[in-house]
């Protein structure tokens, strides 16, 4: 079976984020004055064959630990989206 995920990656609390900051700053300049604060992070979008969801997860939660992200500074949030066709 194939099972979609989202899988999100951030900058941990507290940590510097120079990208959130530019950001920030040049959102008033658009029109945009209300915002006030930006974090920037990735989005990874992943179809995992597998046996099941439990395995696929595990996968997953292996790819982000060793590969998507650096755990020292960034967090990982893994969502099972959907069972994907296919």
């Amino acid at each position: 079976m194939r099972f979609r995920f989202d899988v999100l990656v951030s900058l941990k609390d507290g940590l510097l984020d120079p990208q959130g900051k530019a950001v920030q700053q040049a959102l008033p300049v658009l029109g945009w004055d209300n915002v006030t604060d930006v974090r920037v992070g990735k989005y990874i979008d992943l179809v995992v064959d597998a046996d099941d969801s439990g395995i696929a997860l595990d996968q997953v939660r292996d790819m982000a630990d060793r590969f998507l992200a650096n755990p020292v500074i960034e967090e990982v949030q893994i969502e099972l989206r959907k069972e994907a066709s296919g």
